[in-house]
C-alpha cells in the first residue's frame, strides 16, 4: 500500500502539513454544559476553549494550514475562532478553514463520521496540496509537538501514524487499544476489550489511540474515497480506516511520551479527556495547584485563544467578615471579588462575586454574577448564571440533587435554566 507515496520533502515536515481538526462532537457525558456548545467550544483554564490546545499544538509545531469541521451547535465555536484564530495570512501561505457541515456531497448528508468529515472537503485539502494530513480531535487537553510525529511518519513509511497513550491495563479498557510488536507496527486494534494486550516488555501498560492520525494526503484521500464507496461502513476513522489499515497495510504507533511538551515544571506526560462534569472539574481544579502538571505559564508553547480586553482582576473590602481575597486560585481579567473569600478556585473572565460570599473548589465560567451571602462549594457554574444572594449549595447532597445536576462524587453543576426554576 505504499506505492502511492511522494517524495518526502526535508523537514521541517510540518511546513508541508495541513491540520485538520474534527470538532463537531457533542460531548453528551458533559450534559449541560453542551446543551448551547459544542464539547471543543467548553471554556477550560480560565481564559481558553478545550479546542484551543489542539489549535495551538498544530500552531506551535510550525504548521500554517489549518481547518476545523465542525457540525453540533457550532456558533459559539465558529465565532471564537473568527475571534481569536483570524491572525493566519494567505500570502505566507498560511491559511484557517472552519468547515461546517454543510450539505456539500449530498443535500441529505451531514458528517457521518469522523472519516466521511474529512472526506466531503477533499476538494479543499487538495486545493492547498499539503503533502501530510495530521489529524486532530478538537477535544482533548495536552501539549504535543506534531512535528516529531511527523518525523517518525515520514523515517518509518507508514501508511498512517497513530499517536498512542500509554495507560494502564485498568484504564486501557475505555480506549481503543493498539496490539504492537517491538518496533511498533500495530498488528491488531481492539475498541475497549475487556483485556487488553500489553506494551512488548510491559506486563502493565498498554497502548490507547488518541485519536491522532498522520498520513501521506495523496493515500489518505485514496483511502477516503474507497470507504466513502463501502455501503458497510461507518465512515470512521477509528472504526473503519484505522482497523483497515491495521489489516491491509502498515500501521505504526507513536507514542505520546516522544512529542509531548513539557517545561521545567511538568514532570509527568500530561493528556486529559474532559468528557465528563467530574473530570472537567477535576483538571480546572488541578490547575491551582502549586506546580500543577499542566504548565499554562510556559511562553515557548503558549496556548493561543480569543483573549477579550479586560481590566485587571479586582479586589475590595479589607473589614472583618467582608474581606475580598482568593487563594490557590486563578482569577482571570475583569473580575470584580467584592468583600468575598475564594479559594482553591477558578474564575473565568468578568465574574462578579459579591460581599460576605465563601468559594471553594469551584469552576466558575466567563460574566457569573454571584449575589452576597452565598456558600459554593464543588461546583461548576455555566457561562452568565446569575446566582442569587444567599443560595447555598456543597452542603446538602439531596438538596443539590433536587435543583441542580450533581454527580456522583459531589459536584454540582449548575446553569441558568436551573436557577429560574428556582424562582
Amino acid at each position: 500500500m505504499g506505492d502511492t507515496k511522494q517524495a518526502a520533502p526535508t523537514a521541517p515536515f510540518a511546513r508541508h502539513a495541513m491540520a485538520y481538526v474534527l470538532a463537531g462532537g457533542r460531548g453528551s457525558r458533559l450534559m449541560e454544559l453542551t446543551d448551547r456548545r459544542a464539547k471543543p467550544a467548553v471554556y477550560f483554564g480560565g481564559k481558553s476553549r478545550i479546542i484551543d490546545f489542539a489549535l495551538s499544538n498544530a500552531l506551535n509545531s510550525g504548521i500554517r494550514r489549518i481547518a476545523v469541521a465542525t457540525q453540533y451547535k457550532a456558533h459559539s465555536l465558529i465565532r471564537h475562532m473568527q475571534r481569536g484564530w483570524n491572525f493566519f495570512r494567505p500570502e505566507r501561505n498560511e491559511s484557517f478553514d472552519v468547515l461546517p457541515a454543510s450539505q456539500r456531497v449530498s443535500e441529505t448528508m451531514w458528517y457521518l463520521g469522523t472519516a466521511d468529515a474529512v472526506y466531503q472537503n477533499i476538494d479543499i485539502i487538495e486545493s492547498y496540496g499539503p503533502q501530510y494530513m495530521v489529524i486532530l480531535a478538537g477535544d482533548h487537553v495536552y501539549k504535543m509537538d506534531y512535528e516529531k510525529m511527523l518525523q517518525q511518519h515520514v523515517e518509518s513509511g507508514a501508511d498512517v501514524t497513530v499517536g498512542c497513550l500509554e495507560a494502564t491495563i485498568e484504564e486501557a479498557t475505555a480506549f481503543g487499544v493498539m496490539h504492537v510488536d517491538e518496533h511498533d507496527r500495530i498488528m491488531a486494534f481492539l475498541e475497549k476489550p475487556k483485556n487488553p494486550p500489553p506494551m512488548p516488555g510491559r506486563t502493565d501498560v498498554s497502548l490507547c489511540s488518541m485519536g491522532i492520525y498522520v498520513f501521506d494526503t495523496k493515500f489518505l484521500i485514496e483511502e477516503l474515497r474507497r470507504d466513502a464507496a463501502d455501503p458497510n461502513s461507518a465512515h470512521d476513522f477509528g472504526k473503519d480506516l484505522i482497523p483497515y489499515l491495521v489489516t491491509n497495510g502498515k500501521a505504526v504507533a507513536h507514542h505520546f511520551s516522544r512529542s509531548c511538551v513539557r517545561s521545567r515544571e511538568e514532570s509527568t506526560v500530561y493528556w486529559r479527556d474532559v468528557g465528563t462534569v467530574d473530570a472537567y472539574w477535576q483538571a480546572n481544579l488541578d490547575l491551582t495547584e502549586i506546580v500543577p502538571e499542566l504548565d499554562l505559564y510556559d511562553r515557548q508553547w503558549p496556548i493561543w485563544t480569543f483573549s477579550e480586553i479586560t481590566p485587571p482582576g479586582k479586589f475590595v473590602h479589607d473589614i472583618d467578615g467582608r474581606r475580598g481575597f482568593a487563594v490557590s486560585s486563578l482569577i482571570s481579567g475583569g473580575c470584580i471579588v467584592s468583600g468575598s473569600a475564594i479559594s482553591r478556585s477558578l474564575l473565568f473572565t468578568g465574574c462578579h462575586v459579591h460581599s460576605y460570599s465563601t468559594i471553594h473548589e469551584a469552576v466558575i465560567m466567563p460574566y457569573v454574577r454571584v449575589g452576597q451571602n452565598c456558600r459554593l462549594n464543588k461546583v461548576v457554574i455555566d457561562s452568565s448564571v446569575q446566582i442569587p444572594d444567599g443560595l447555598v449549595v456543597g452542603e446538602d447532597p439531596e438538596a443539590d440533587a433536587r435543583r441542580f445536576r450533581r454527580t456522583e462524587t459531589g459536584v454540582v453543576l449548575i446553569t441558568q435554566p436551573m436557577i429560574d426554576k428556582l424562582a
